[in-house]
């Protein structure tokens, strides 16, 4: 079965250079883009329900740029003027450089993990003494609470932001032989909105081993994964089955 058409659960890219453009241009094939889940706020008001006061910390642990966002609309939603005192621990260097959006880098204290929760932790437990807000979201990960309790610090978690399903109806009858997949949520949303779903000779492309798990739960196939040590990103996964798939096209 060749491939011509594939649909990707994520946002399209804004950077001319994605590698997901090289690839529809060099395979000829096309690639469209639509999020099935998507983000929205928590308003203050629910967040002084969860016993949240702004004030009461001095640090705050950013996973990622959406927990960012948030952060700051909130501040500016409770009228909190964010002090240059505060720390902030950042998952990523990618979410302490989407950090500048909001704060000049070099004037405040920015702590930055490697890439992993857990890779974040003995800057975490360096400074101990600290009240660490974690503002995320109702999806979080069963680990980073575990984590953050075994450091035996002063946090508190408070649900910023939602991961909400999409409504994809207006793709009922539209057909793509890829469907590609990064979290188990992609997959509730696509259940959620075509509950009889078949996957038939649809191939779903799956990016990590949550998604694959979820994937495999509903009775589907996973035909590309990605990450392995032979195709470390979704895009490289995608051409490397494209190539076999229409060779002789």
């Amino acid at each position: 079965m060749k491939v011509k058409t594939i649909l990707v659960s994520q946002p399209e890219p804004k950077i001319e250079n994605s590698p997901y453009f090289d690839l529809q241009e060099k395979q000829k094939v096309k690639i469209d883009f639509r999020p099935f889940i998507h983000v929205e706020g928590v308003p203050a008001k629910e967040i002084r329900q969860q016993k949240v006061d702004l004030h009461n910390y001095t640090a705050i642990i950013l996973t990622s740029r959406n927990a960012v966002d948030h952060f700051f609309r909130v501040a500016e939603e409770m009228r909190f003027k964010v002090p240059d005192s505060m720390k902030y621990f950042c998952q990523s260097e990618a979410v302490a450089y989407y950090l500048q959006k909001y704060v000049v880098y070099r004037k405040r204290k920015i702590y930055v993990g490697k890439r992993t929760f857990s890779e974040l932790t003995p800057l975490i437990k360096k400074y101990k003494d600290e009240k660490f807000l974690l503002p995320t979201t109702d999806k979080l990960k069963p680990e980073v609470p575990q984590i953050l309790d075994g450091l035996g610090i002063d946090w508190k978690e408070a649900v910023f932001y939602k991961t909400v399903i999409s409504d994809l109806s207006d793709l009922a009858d539209v057909l793509y032989d890829v469907l590609v997949f990064f979290s188990p949520s992609g997959i509730e949303s696509l259940f959620h909105n075509f509950p009889d779903f078949k996957q038939n000779n649809t191939r779903i492309a799956v990016f990590g081993n949550t998604t694959i798990k979820a994937v495999e739960e509903k009775g589907l196939r996973v035909d590309i994964s990605a990450p392995t040590p032979e195709t470390p990103s979704m895009t490289m996964a995608l051409e490397k089955y494209i190539e076999k798939a229409n060779k002789g096209r």
